[in-house]
């Protein structure tokens, strides 16, 4: 079974398609009729949010390459991150991908592997449990789905702290990996394969037989996971 994983592309709300999109969407156009498994393991959008009869038309280009993809017999799965998790209806309903809130747990290949965006394993980050706890709440999601569409997302780019240019500091990192590192070490009795996403750090080692594995980013490193038939790569795309 040919399965990819990537996360953090942070897609951004822009009129124009920049670098990054267009990077993107080369790889995601590799994948037609070369992928089994397509597992997006959050942040995919810098930002997301579907009214009643309406979606952020900018990401149309990225959501019509999924359905190319989904298309060409390609099972998705969408992990929420910690900027894309309003889903409701849209991406289940007209392109019938599965999403999961926290993680995505199953057997593939003989292989029992754990799938998580990681944000919720980080530790030592107040600052974004405090955030986190606010922009999940109920009352805030209805609140900017009754704004006019522009407003929302005019104010969706003020509050997607990753709608950036800078790189993400040394200190930053090692604050996200270690909580993500103390949840593998936990766990990597229970799965053969965890995967992660968050940190924008790509990496890949072993933990006893387990393999313990980061899709990075995609704002510096093109970074994503294959797994082939049981046997995980860390890989970028040129």
């Amino acid at each position: 079974m040919r399965v990819f994983m990537a996360s953090d592309f942070h897609l951004q709300i822009i009129d124009n398609q920049n670098e990054r999109q267009i990077k993107v969407l080369k790889f995601l156009d590799s994948l037609i009729g070369n992928a089994d498994l397509l597992i997006l393991n959050g942040d995919i959008f810098d930002f997301w949010i579907v009214w009643k009869n309406a979606i952020i038309k900018q990401y149309f280009p990225i959501l019509k390459k999924l359905a190319d993809i989904k298309e060409s017999g390609c099972r998705i799965v969408f992990i929420a991150g910690n900027h894309d998790f309003w889903f409701k209806d849209f991406l289940v309903t007209f392109l019938e991908i599965e999403v999961y809130n926290d993680n995505f747990i199953e057997d593939i290949d003989g292989k029992k592997i754990f799938v998580s965006h990681g944000d919720i394993y980080t530790t030592n980050d107040l600052r974004y449990k405090i955030f986190r706890t606010i922009i999940r709440n109920r009352l805030v999601r209805k609140t900017i789905e009754m704004l006019h569409p522009n407003i929302a997302v005019k104010l969706a780019n003020k509050l997607s702290r990753s709608s950036r240019s800078r790189k993400i500091s040394t200190k930053l990192h090692s604050r996200r990996e270690e909580g993500l590192n103390e949840f593998a070490q936990k766990k990597s009795s229970d799965f053969d394969v965890i995967i992660f996403g968050h940190s924008h750090f790509p990496k890949m080692e072993n933990i006893g037989n387990c393999v313990y594995a980061n899709c990075g980013d995609w704002i510096s490193n093109n970074s994503y996971i294959k797994m082939v038939d049981g046997k995980v790569e860390l890989c970028r795309f040129a």
